[in-house]
């Protein structure tokens, strides 16, 4: 007898019960993108007036928009992207909110502190999970994403080290995400570089950076997925990330 489970299952996921959440910023020369890229470019190959179809061609970088990091954008000998299991593409979503602090400290670093503090509430994360970090930064235009202090200095939230190692080993996450341009706070890349994201992707885990809609989601009870292509030898790609959740 042939086993129809996943087909029910997925049936279920797409009545009013549950929500699918758009979790990716739409991709053009527009979209926010880290400050050290230019935007992406676009070309037409192939017109209708020149043949029935349309075509055309874009120049991105690998980490442009919504995007995804593997292992190999910051270890030599980490995975690429086209080594990357499928399975790794979907996980528990755990979203910390720190959205009010950040919009009063836009250096506001997460601590280890705020996670314990989330699951007093919530309970406690997942092995396997994906944490997200929510600044509600997205809703910036794109111009003020680096948030230019006087000297020229972008300064935008991230999250803290030691956080990052301690959700590693304590809580055996599966990966983490943001809505920043990079995962360490834009103010402390100067002292620290690109730490906690250094120390991410040679956990051999993805990273996904610039989300957006994380506060349309709740803090515990979705999956969220993250998807991108199958690039030989890639370091990271603009990525099309979403969310189930319930819909209460």
């Amino acid at each position: 007898m042939v086993d129809l489970t996943l087909w029910k299952q997925l049936e279920l996921l797409k009545t009013p019960k549950y929500r699918w959440v758009d979790l990716t910023h739409e991709l053009s020369p527009e979209t926010p993108h880290w400050y050290g890229f230019q935007p992406l470019g676009i070309k037409i190959l192939f017109d209708f007036d020149q043949a029935p179809m349309k075509v055309f061609e874009y120049t991105v970088p690998g980490q442009y928009g919504t995007h995804v990091d593997v292992p190999s954008h910051f270890d030599a000998n980490g995975r690429t992207a086209a080594e990357i299991r499928v399975d790794e593409f979907a996980y528990p979503l755990c979203v910390i909110d720190k959205s009010a602090e950040c919009a009063g400290d836009c250096d506001y670093a997460l601590t280890a502190d705020d996670v314990l503090e989330w699951e007093k509430q919530y309970g406690r994360i997942p092995e396997g999970a994906f944490v997200a970090l929510r600044s509600d930064w997205y809703k910036r235009p794109a111009a003020e994403f680096d948030n230019k202090d006087a000297e020229g200095n972008a300064r935008y939230p991230g999250w803290d080290l030691e956080t990052v190692k301690w959700l590693c080993a304590e809580r055996k996450i599966g990966s983490i995400g943001h809505e920043t341009p990079d995962t360490d706070p834009a103010c402390r890349q100067c002292s620290i570089g690109f730490a906690a994201e250094d120390y991410i992707l040679r956990q051999d885990k993805i990273q996904v950076e610039l989300l957006c809609n994380l506060d349309k989601v709740p803090p515990v009870g979705a999956i969220i997925f993250c998807t991108f292509p199958k690039l030989k030898g890639g370091t990271g790609f603009p990525a099309r990330c979403f969310a189930v959740c319930p819909a209460e």
